[in-house]
């Protein structure tokens, strides 16, 4: 009988093994390594505590008591390991049994770096960048002056392709010779530059008009402290020159800049630049005082002579009348009216060469267009 048991075992261990065997072979050929193969890092001291546990059991006969069995704790690693991997560094740190002694190193991480080497590789790279520079030659650097189309569009021509499509039609001109490529190169400082036949102001010059109420200095300052023409730009950055004067009691246009060229030009006799003014008196009037006027009026210091002359409005005994001339002589119309006769109730300057008042309100001060400036300059021959 015992004979038969041990045989029945035998053939129950052998079946068993003979399965085991079967079930190898196919985790072989599907690519999955054994149960026993399978390796799972758990954070323990010393290692896995898989494995101290199986020496536990083999040194006493039995697992520890009080200590889980390999088993569930081989479960738990693989979960662990099969979820999240081998835990290194801090992770390991803040779980139980793991290593209080600075971050734990995993397989996949390189070994730090000693500080000499880094020292080293930092005094290479400070080398490699502190090189002096290659001087190149004039042929590849950078050519003299500014794109003509840049520079155009800084004076307020427009955009840089707006510029670009001016050149191409052939309405651009440097120093008397038109422009027909893009890419030409200008000095602005030096340079002249034209569009339409119109100077462009590429400096930084700036060109303001005012309308001057009646009761303000013509002056930049006033020792008295009466309000003067420096009041409406105080806060501008250069100095500006008023271009002329008129009375205090006469409103209208009035031109301020920095181009002092340009300022002396404008008030200079020989270049001839008109002022057209608008004039109240008293009727009724004379069929040729236009005439009386063109001709001359004589005054003090000498002949003074209209340009023009005409009535603009006129209601019962009171007229409007417009006066120009390219005089600039302390109250020249003033004067000239009054000695023919006619006082005058009221004056206003409407324009100043070829820059109208048009119907700027009193006391705004308005920013010349490109176009008024390039006008301005062609004037006087600029």
């Amino acid at each position: 009988m015992r004979s038969s048991g041990r045989n029945n075992r035998d053939s129950g261990r052998g079946n068993y093994r003979g399965a085991g065997n079967q079930r190898d072979e196919k985790q072989q050929r599907a690519g999955r390594p054994r149960p026993e193969e399978r390796r799972y890092d758990v954070g323990g001291t010393g290692g896995s505590g898989g494995s101290s546990d199986r020496k536990d059991e083999r040194k006493g006969g039995g697992p520890k008591s009080g200590a889980p069995k390999s088993g569930g704790s081989r479960g738990a690693a693989a979960r662990g390991g099969a979820k999240g991997g081998p835990r290194t560094g801090a992770a390991a740190k803040g779980r139980p049994g793991g290593k209080s002694g600075g971050p734990q190193r995993g397989r996949g991480q390189a070994p730090a770096r000693p500080r000499e080497y880094d020292a080293q590789v930092e005094e290479r790279n400070r080398a490699r960048h502190d090189k002096p520079q290659v001087k190149t030659p004039k042929t590849f650097g950078d050519q003299e002056g500014e794109r003509l189309q840049k520079v155009l569009a800084r004076a307020g021509m427009g955009s840089r392709r707006a510029c670009e499509e001016l050149i191409d039609q052939a309405r651009v001109e440097v120093n008397g010779q038109i422009v027909m490529e893009q890419g030409v190169r200008v000095d602005p400082e030096k340079d002249e530059i034209k569009v339409d036949g119109l100077t462009v102001a590429t400096q930084s010059y700036l060109f303001f008009a005012l309308n001057k109420p009646a009761g303000v200095v013509s002056t930049m300052e006033d020792p008295d402290g009466r309000q003067c023409l420096g009041d409406y730009v105080t806060n501008r950055e250069t100095r500006l020159f008023h271009v002329g004067r008129l009375d205090t009691e006469t409103e209208g246009i009035i031109l301020l800049t920095n181009h002092g060229e340009l300022a002396h030009r404008l008030t200079h006799p020989r270049y001839g630049v008109k002022k057209t003014y608008l004039a109240a008196i008293q009727g009724p009037l004379p069929r040729d005082l236009g005439k009386q006027l063109k001709d001359g009026i004589q005054l003090e210091d000498g002949y003074a002579r209209a340009d023009h002359f005409r009535v603009v409005e006129n209601t019962g005994k009171n007229y409007l009348v417009e006066v120009t001339l390219h005089e600039g002589r302390k109250h020249i119309v003033r004067r000239m009216l009054s000695e023919a006769g006619f006082p005058v109730d009221k004056l206003v300057r409407t324009s100043f060469g070829p820059i109208a008042l048009g119907d700027q309100k009193s006391g705004w001060l308005r920013r010349m267009t490109n176009t008024e400036v390039g006008m301005l300059m062609r004037e006087v021959e600029l």
